[in-house]
């Protein structure tokens, strides 16, 4: 463009703002019937003919020409621009709140220096796209927006940087679960936090609000979803030093490296490109809960190191072996014998571990630190922290084991054990555990004996000792045994009184009956305790009572004793003899009652037999004559009735008779009846 030309640019935007301010002044005030069309512009300047020109005669006469051909001139100077185009501006001027871009229009737009945050390095000159949304507002300012002009080429841009493997710049807007949210040409894609960098994050929010390169990694064309990683640009450039440390590296070797993350298992150093790992058995020659009791985050420190594979690129890392072994160091005064002192580092069901000196640890075994037999575990003694005196039971420098006891610091209980507890000496012990077979008592501390189940009771049977006492309890034992070399004791409780089954013998005989009350019952029989306390065994067929129903458990009855065994401590009753002996004997009273009264019967029987002697002996010939007179009868459909006295006579004739067979069939029951 030359300069007369440019001149008269200048010269017709001069000319042109007044006629603009007055076209914006008509429009507020007079009322438009219909709508301006949003039709694209073109040479959208006053109308040559409408502008008055006598205002500038005098300058206009320094150029050649018409008016129409300047007018012409100032039109070829000016952009074609359409509502709705991407087209490209160039930054003319920038401050704090806008951007001023040239697209070669009559105007320049002003577009706000947000839509460039993803860009803080904007300067001047510098070429943007930009969306015309209008060629001209109320003021005649024509209207253009970056952000829009991003967002309709944005999806686009976003495939063909995948498809190119493009490095694209982003604007970091805020953070969400799992990672940020960067705005790549107007659109929100998702950073992963594992994406971020190659070593782990810890404060995200330090990134929000900065630009930063990315790769596009994965693009969900269906909703489209957009994953950036910062991460990638830098994998192949570490990669490739890892490669050359990891070449460079040597067994023994010690390096600086800085802590880049702490677990419960150990500890990762980054030692400039390559990570290594310092697991926690390696971090001291002590005992370590956590790596973060020796590091922090971000600490430097030197490491040895101890192995790598070319393979996996992993690199194992020690930081205690940069200091001698502490049982190296370890003074050679130490003997077995000796009483050290240590704190409690680890507690286990089995014993304590006991740091006597850094690195230096001894096992305190539980059975080492109590004299006492019965079963506890470590806890009850000692906890994490406690500082104890001990004596070394054990050394062995070689391998590096030392056990302790705490137990041998105070007398051995055992020690005389025979003079303060002789065989027959009666004492009172505690209930510490059951068996089967027994009771674990304990005496005094370290001094535990054993009642057999046998010697609980001399009158009870017992299936389990719970029965008798229970843990805890007080119990008055008598000294049976002593056995010094195995640390036994024998007990018994029984023993305290005297044996009653000398005195049973008199009281339960054979044949007496005593009352008794069921405790249990099995298919066998039942178990029946009597007056003293005694136990009797009663068979199951001789539990039935008088109703025919079998007795049961927690009924009082009264029992027959069967048989008493002084030597089995044996003592068998009977409840069903008791009513059969009672039966048998109301049977035995009877048939005497019975007998008696046969035996009178008799006596009158035969009173009876002489009277009826007498008053037949002197009937028999009237008797004769009077069946003749009958078979004589000479109508013996008609037979003749006998005299009303002789018919009484017959009839106590006949009753007579009965009677003497009654009392003959009566001797002879009574006679049965004594057989």
């Amino acid at each position: 463009m030359s300069e007369e030309q440019k001149e008269v640019q200048e010269v017709a935007e001069e000319v042109a703002q007044p006629v603009q301010e007055v076209a914006e002044v008509a429009e507020e005030t007079v009322a438009v019937e219909e709508p301006k069309a949003k039709a694209p512009v073109k040479n959208a300047s006053v109308p040559v003919e409408n502008f008055d020109w006598s205002k500038f005669e005098d300058e206009l006469d320094l150029y050649q020409g018409s008016k129409e051909e300047i007018a012409a001139e100032y039109d070829k100077t000016l952009n074609n621009v359409q509502i709705g185009e991407v087209v490209e501006g160039t930054v003319i001027a920038l401050n704090k709140r806008e951007v001023v871009v040239n697209i070669g229009y009559k105007s320049d737009g002003i577009i706000p220096i947000t839509e460039f945050r993803y860009n803080p390095e904007l300067a001047i000159g510098e070429k943007v796209e930009v969306y015309v949304e209008s060629a001209e507002d109320k003021r005649g300012q024509l209207l253009l927006s970056h952000k829009k002009a991003r967002q309709l080429r944005s999806w686009d841009r976003v495939n063909e940087a995948l498809e190119k493997d493009e490095i694209i710049k982003g604007y970091i807007k805020c953070r969400t679960k799992g990672g940020m949210i960067v705005d790549v040409f107007g659109i929100e894609a998702f950073l992963p936090g594992s994406q971020i960098d190659v070593k782990p994050i810890r404060d995200y929010d330090i990134y929000v609000g900065k630009t930063m390169e990315f790769k596009v990694v994965k693009i969900n064309q269906e909703f489209r979803n957009v994953v950036v990683s910062h991460k990638a640009l830098i994998e192949a450039e570490l990669e490739q030093q890892k490669a050359e440390i990891i070449s460079k590296l040597e067994k023994g070797q010690i390096l600086e490296g800085t802590v880049k993350n702490i677990t419960s298992y150990g500890v990762f150093i980054d030692l400039g490109g390559v990570d290594g790992l310092i697991h926690i058995t390696d971090l001291s020659w002590g005992r370590v809960n956590h790596p973060e009791e020796i590091l922090a985050l971000d600490q430097k420190l030197n490491v040895v190191i101890l192995d790598f594979d070319d393979q996996k690129k992993r690199i194992a890392l020690g930081l205690k072996q940069l200091t001698p072994h502490p049982w190296n160091a370890l003074s050679e005064e130490f003997k077995v014998g000796d009483t050290v002192k240590g704190k409690v580092v680890v507690m286990a069901d089995y014993g304590a571990f006991v740091e006597i000196a850094p690195g230096v640890e001894g096992l305190i075994h539980v059975s080492e630190m109590s004299w006492s037999q019965h079963l506890r575990s470590a806890q009850d003694f000692l906890k994490v922290g406690d500082e104890v005196e001990a004596k070394i039971l054990t050394l062995d420098r070689d391998e590096r084991k030392m056990s302790l006891g705490i137990k041998q610091l105070t007398p051995d209980p055992w020690a005389g054990i025979e003079a303060r507890y002789p065989v027959g000496s009666q004492h009172t012990a505690k209930v510490r555990n059951f068996t089967n077979f027994g009771v674990f008592v304990e005496i005094e501390e370290g001094v535990d004996g054993l009642i057999h189940i046998s010697d609980l009771s001399w009158t009870k049977k017992l299936k389990h000792p719970s029965e008798f006492t229970q843990i805890g309890a007080d119990i008055d034992v008598v000294v049976l045994e002593i056995d010094v070399e195995n640390r036994r004791l024998s007990l018994g409780h029984k023993q305290v009184e005297e044996n009653p089954w000398n005195a049973l013998e008199s009281t339960y005989g054979v044949g007496t009956v005593h009352e008794g009350e069921i405790t249990e019952v099995n298919d066998k029989g039942a178990i029946v305790v009597l007056p003293e306390g005694v136990e009797g065994f009663v068979p199951a067929k001789q539990l039935i009572k008088e109703d025919g129903t079998p007795a049961k458990v927690g009924e009082k009855l009264p029992f027959k004793v069967l048989e008493f065994s002084k030597g089995t401590k044996r003592i068998l009753l009977s409840h069903t003899r008791i009513h059969d002996d009672s039966r048998r004997e109301s049977e035995r009273e009877e048939r005497a009652g019975r007998a008696k009264e046969q035996s009178s019967t008799q006596s009158a029987v035969k009173k009876v037999n002489a009277a009826v002697e007498k008053t037949t002996l002197g009937d028999l010939a009237g008797l004769a004559e009077l069946k003749a007179q009958m078979e004589d009868a000479v109508k013996p459909a008609k037979p003749a009735k006998a005299p009303k006295g002789e018919a009484k006579e017959l009839k106590s004739e006949l009753d007579a008779q009965e009677a003497i067979e009654e009392a003959k069939e009566a001797t002879a029951e009574a006679e049965k009846a004594e057989e």
